[in-house]
């Protein structure tokens, strides 16, 4: 029994110093690594080179459709209508016959002055040939010249009254809905039908005024019709001279081919303007830029460091935004780990 006891005494003794040295092991392990001068490794950071390219700058607004040419049909004269020629909605020509009023007093006044024409013409000549012969005066003569000449004048002036009584066609286009009927007494006043030309289409938009000074004529616009779900290319070809002063917008006005004529004049359409950026863009991408109290900034490295740049942005797209002042062409821009950097930090980066 006492030998079974000085077995466990000597085995505790053994243990007790085992755990001991390795206790000791454990806790002065660090300082041959502190005091080796060891090296904690470096932060590895994705980040892209600033070099200039070409930019787009997409404005993009809402527009009204307007037929290329528009007009209200109405008689210069007023009379009651005699005939209609034409088909609601269908195309016609320039100077075709559309809607003819009674113009029969007219026609029997031409007649009659015709035949006074006739009558003063015969008068002229032979009173010219009596005053050749002097047998008749100059002033004689010169009566029967100026009654034929009135004559003539009168004629005119019946077939301009029979021409205000037709209502032609001013241009090629469509004619819409008429609005008079056969026998309808219609005075200048009257809307009797309207022509729209909408091959090609005219249309309205306005951008913000900081782009008044970089579009121009013949500038190319992107068309798209929410109703038709149809796309369209059309060119700036109108700039109004001035600034709306209420809603500090230009106005401008595009052409576009409407040959299947599947939109209609009255229209809303999303309109997508491209204005050429001069001369090329600094861009980074947009997580690089970081808002501070005063402005902007973002990360770039220098001589193997982090460096904090102030910057100034300017057009900004769906994933990058332009620096306008700030940085440099070959610049490196710092990406990622942007909350983990601090100016000084040195990095290691990999360019994507």
């Amino acid at each position: 029994m006492k030998e079974i006891s000085r077995t466990i005494v000597l085995f505790g003794a053994i243990w007790s110093v085992i755990v001991l040295s390795s206790c000791g092991s454990k806790t002065n392990d660090p300082a041959p690594r502190a005091g080796g001068g060891g090296r904690a490794s470096l932060m590895t950071v994705s980040g892209v080179v600033v070099v200039s390219r070409p930019l787009d700058n997409i404005v993009n607004s809402s527009g009204t459709v307007l037929a290329s040419e528009s007009v209200d049909l109405a008689a210069d004269a007023s009379g009651r209508v005699e005939s209609i020629t034409f088909k609601e909605g269908s195309h016609v020509q320039r100077n075709d016959l559309l809607v003819k009023l009674t113009v029969d007093d007219l026609q029997a006044q031409l007649k009659k002055t015709e035949l006074q024409i006739q009558l003063a013409a015969d008068q002229a000549d032979r009173q010219k040939r009596l005053f050749e012969s002097n047998n008749s005066s100059k002033e004689q003569y010169e009566i029967a010249v100026s009654t034929l000449a009135t004559l003539k004048a009168d004629r005119e002036n019946l077939i301009a009254s029979i021409r205000k009584r037709e209502i032609r066609a001013p241009f090629d286009g469509i004619v819409g809905l008429r609005y008079v009927s056969v026998g309808s007494y219609v005075a200048s006043t009257t809307r009797i039908a309207s022509v729209q030309k909408i091959n090609p289409l005219k249309i309205d938009f306005s951008i913000p005024e900081k782009y008044a000074g970089k579009v121009r004529v013949g500038d190319v616009v992107k068309l798209h019709s929410d109703e038709t779900n149809l796309d369209f290319t059309g060119k700036v070809y109108a700039i109004e001279p001035e600034i709306d002063p209420t809603t500090r917008t230009v106005q401008l006005r595009a052409m576009c081919d409407n040959k299947q004529e599947t939109i209609f004049p009255g229209g809303y359409v999303h309109v997508e303007l491209r204005l050429q950026q001069p001369g090329g863009a600094l861009m980074v991408p947009t997580q690089a830029i970081i808002p501070v109290l005063k402005g902007q900034t973002v990360f770039v490295k220098k001589n193997g460091v982090v460096a904090t740049v102030v910057v100034k942005t300017g057009i900004r797209t769906s994933s990058a935004v332009q620096i306008t002042t700030g940085l440099s062409e070959g610049d490196t821009v710092l990406t990622t780990g942007i909350l983990q950097l601090r100016p000084g930090m040195p990095v290691n980066v990999t360019i994507d």
